[in-house]
């Protein structure tokens, strides 16, 4: 990463800033590299199986059964 960082204070033009090509494509590179690790990795189970209860015909949301609600009203004044 310094290395990258020294690249680009050497390689841009002084008083523009910004990246030059060659380090954008390795930023591009690195960054098309981790979207398809996450790629691979698919859907949690348990994320599958929420939107398959959500996908459901009939299907209604049901607030505050599992992780309670954001309804701040518990009764004190």
């Amino acid at each position: 990463m310094k290395d990258l960082k020294s690249q680009a204070s050497r390689s841009t033009t002084p008083g523009k800033g910004g990246l030059t090509p060659e380090i954008q494509s390795r930023i591009g590179h690195q960054l098309r590299a981790m979207y398809d690790d996450v790629v691979r990795q698919g859907v949690p189970d348990r994320f599958a199986e929420l939107i398959k209860k959500l996908d459901a015909p009939g299907a209604t949301p049901q607030v505050g059964e599992e992780g309670g609600s954001n309804d701040n009203t518990n009764g004190r004044d």
